[in-house]
């Protein structure tokens, strides 16, 4: 743990680490993280050269639940970090393998073997991604040491009320205490709890496109909280790498499949945003959809706005809201979001438009729901914990055409 309480004790005597590093990424990006920054005063001679030290003493990362397609995203990005190093992958049913061998497309990248949870040393890193299935995490992240951060992408503690957890997921939650201090990762609306946290609950892709329009709308009482109606599409990816009959080519291919018509288990996830958002009890019409695509996920969102509100005020709403962020971005007028212009990105692309029906509006927002959705905001995330600028590693420009 060494890189990590070095990396801390300099953080806490005035914050030099995070100022340091932000007056030179702002000298080099146009759009820069001021709401990262927690630093006060800038550091001396002797400072510098304590930080340049750390610097070489890279963070240890282990990524658990490496096989799948979000821990190969994780082991993707951090690729490019200049922060961290991979220092254990676990997968259990590919034990023994490089990760060449599970994925070929990172066979140039400089990593140790995976082996089985059962086998993994955690003394050898200071954070750790969970990328496991849900119902699987809690009694392993309950075993782990308590001096590790940890970013959980799956489902088991995003939900505050275990007894919502249970009747959403068909399993009693088995780690209570560890429930009551996760803190919900959606980062642009959480960012001061997700800094001070040791366990983040990493959101789901649905929710992540569909709380980054809604939530600052409806606290600003500019939208009804009643007759939301959300029409979701997401690329293959997001039902996971294991093999399912309804997966398959000849399933998914030429068609859309519409599934979990009122009981996606990402709906209490939802609306237990906006219903916090609102300060009362929001449920909301979800329909997602699966669509004959590898990634990319868009939302389009139907609302009753509030009296005397226009769509404009929406939009200009929004556009404040985020104008200081990165990954968030609201497109001109009248340019409609499309998922191939984020994809391989940590973006959201927002537009709002006027329903042809009165005092109504439509608002559409896409991600990569393997990146924005999953790995990217789970890494934006614990570059805040760790006191990082949280643009590090993730301003990887989209993939088009």
């Amino acid at each position: 743990m060494g890189s990590l309480s070095s990396l801390h004790s300099i953080c806490s005597t005035g914050g030099c680490f995070v100022k340091y590093q932000d007056e030179v990424k702002n000298s080099m990006f146009k759009k820069h993280f001021v709401r990262a920054s927690v630093a006060t005063s800038a550091p001396g001679n002797s400072r510098i050269e304590e930080i340049n030290a750390l610097k070489s003493e890279k963070i240890r990362i282990g990524v658990l639940g490496a096989s799948g397609y979000t821990g190969s995203e994780i082991i993707r990005l951090l690729a490019n970090h200049p922060n961290y190093k991979i220092m254990l992958m676990t997968a259990d049913r590919k034990a023994g393998q490089s990760v060449g061998l599970v994925f070929p497309h990172l066979v140039k990248q400089d990593l140790p073997d995976m082996v089985a949870v059962k086998d993994a040393d955690f003394s050898s890193v200071d954070a750790v991604f969970c990328c496991l299935p849900h119902g699987t995490t809690q009694e392993i992240i309950k075993s782990l040491p308590s001096s590790l951060k940890i970013v959980d992408l799956s489902a088991d503690f995003r939900l505050r009320d275990v007894g919502e957890y249970e009747e959403w997921y068909g399993q009693p939650h088995r780690a209570h205490e560890l429930q009551k201090e996760a803190v919900y990762g959606l980062t642009e609306v959480s960012r001061p709890e997700i800094q001070s946290s040791r366990l983040v609950a990493n959101p789901g892709c649905y929710p992540t496109s569909i709380q980054l329009p809604l939530i600052p709308l409806i606290k600003a009482n500019l939208i009804q909280v009643e007759n939301i109606i959300i029409d979701s599409k997401s690329g293959v990816s997001g039902a996971g790498r294991g093999a399912k009959e309804a997966n398959l080519y000849t399933e998914i291919a030429e068609g859309i499949h519409s599934y979990g018509i009122t009981k996606h288990r990402h709906v209490p996830e939802i609306e237990q945003g906006l219903s916090e958002a609102a300060k009362s009890k929001v449920t909301v019409s979800f329909t997602p959809h699966l669509m004959p695509m590898s990634r990319g996920m868009q939302s389009t969102i139907y609302v009753e706005m509030a009296p005397g509100t226009s769509h404009e005020d929406l939009y200009h709403h929004l556009r404040h809201f985020y104008e200081k962020e990165e990954f968030v971005v609201l497109l001109e007028k009248n340019q409609v979001p499309h998922t191939r212009h984020v994809r391989g990105s940590n973006y959201c692309l927002i537009n709002v438009f006027p329903d042809r029906i009165p005092g109504r509006a439509i608002i559409i927002s896409v991600i990569d729901n393997l990146v924005k959705g999953a790995s990217g905001q789970a890494l934006q995330n614990l570059n805040l914990m760790m006191g990082i600028p949280e643009h590090t590693g993730l301003l990887t420009v989209p993939l088009f055409p």
